[in-house]
């Protein structure tokens, strides 16, 4: 499994406007915030965590921060499985007792389920209040930082309960990574892989051979992850159309992770690690609807396993794997849809796969 080097080459990068906000790297992200303080009335500043981020990155982030209102910090229990309405309720009480109102503003700082989490309380409390998103995990910086997609999960349900909604600003700071264990690292790697495999294969190329990175760049490769998503969710804000590209690895990888997330005998995995299986699954299936070729899938396959340890299916497992994606969110008339893979760099949307098919890729997926 290859190791992620700890030192990042932190440059300056150039703003990327998104939907109605801008994403700001680095060390203009804090000017970026200061400003917006400055320029906007607000009455105080919430900053929601996880236990994790609240030792690791807040001792980073507070000093940075320029205003003289109240902060109060509000922390939940970290992990997928807190990422629920139960959460949310909590909350929400606390902002009423701190004395949140329309003019707070939130600050989300943390992974994707912080964000998450974080962005659809704010869009719900008192109807909606201004809140802008920090992610510190190469996961959340790549992914869940462009679209504004804000929510928690229902049971096993990935996302059912959600809103829409694009925060104030988005502040990449790469120096969070240096936090994050090397499991969280490969965990977002998953979703820079799928950007290539998508839209862009000389982006993809570029991680073929994992020892040959120059880890300095690493800034640059998660500025054009970033970029992939923004140009995709720009065009289809509300995933009508070629947004559900991005789904790809995830109609099956969320079904995966919904289960093993709920499994008393099974370990929960990371979501890059239920996504790389994802996509090998769906690049299986992709090349027997002959969209892509068989030398294709082999560097597909190969690459997302000498990355990622392969996950063990019983067979007793698949059965409910594959009733979880009934639920799936981009299902339409009880029709399971699948984004498949065009070639390596292109996407093929709203695609029906019959049960046989998706068997098949599991027991692929074992050899």
């Amino acid at each position: 499994m290859p190791y992620f080097a700890d030192s990042i080459n932190r440059g300056i990068m150039q703003s990327i406007q998104a939907n109605n906000y801008l994403v700001h790297f680095n060390q203009n992200a804090y000017e970026a915030l200061n400003n917006h303080l400055k320029e906007n009335k607000y009455s105080n500043v919430f900053i929601i965590v996880d236990d994790k981020t609240n030792e690791h990155c807040l001792p980073k982030f507070l000093p940075l921060l320029e205003t003289d209102l109240t902060i109060e910090i509000i922390e939940f229990e970290s992990g997928e499985i807190n990422k629920n309405i139960e959460t949310c309720i909590e909350v929400w009480n606390v902002l009423t007792e701190l004395g949140a109102d329309r003019k707070s503003l939130v600050i989300n700082l943390g992974g994707g389920v912080v964000t998450d989490l974080g962005g659809f309380v704010a869009s719900t409390f008192k109807r909606g209040v201004n809140f802008i998103n920090i992610p510190t995990t190469l996961l959340s910086m790549v992914d869940a930082s462009v679209g504004g997609k804000t929510g928690v999960d229902l049971g096993n349900l990935k996302n059912q309960i959600g809103v829409i909604n694009v925060p104030q600003m988005v502040l990449i700071d790469t120096q969070y990574l240096e936090t994050l264990p090397q499991s969280e690292m490969r965990s977002g790697l998953a979703e820079m892989l799928k950007h290539g495999l998508i839209y862009d294969a000389a982006y993809w190329k570029q991680f073929l051979d994992l020892k040959s990175i120059d880890y300095s760049d690493f800034d640059e490769l998660i500025y054009r992850s970033v970029e992939i998503k923004n140009d995709i969710v720009m065009q289809d804000p509300t995933e009508k159309n070629i947004r559900k590209a991005l789904n790809f690895g995830h109609t099956l990888g969320h079904a995966i992770e919904g289960y093993f997330l709920e499994s008393e005998h099974k370990t929960t995995l990371l979501h890059g690690e239920a996504i790389a299986v994802g996509m090998i699954l769906e690049s299986y299936i992709s090349l027997h609807k002959n969209l892509i070729s068989a030398e294709e899938y082999k560097e597909i396959k190969t690459a997302i396993k000498g990355i990622y340890d392969d996950v063990k299916f019983e067979e007793e497992d698949i059965d409910p794997i594959l009733e979880l994606l009934i639920h799936d969110k981009k299902n339409e008339y009880g029709l399971i849809q699948f984004a498949l893979i065009e070639g390596i760099g292109k996407i093929k949307i709203n695609q029906s796969v019959e049960n046989k098919l998706i068997l098949n890729a599991f027991q692929d997926y074992k050899s």
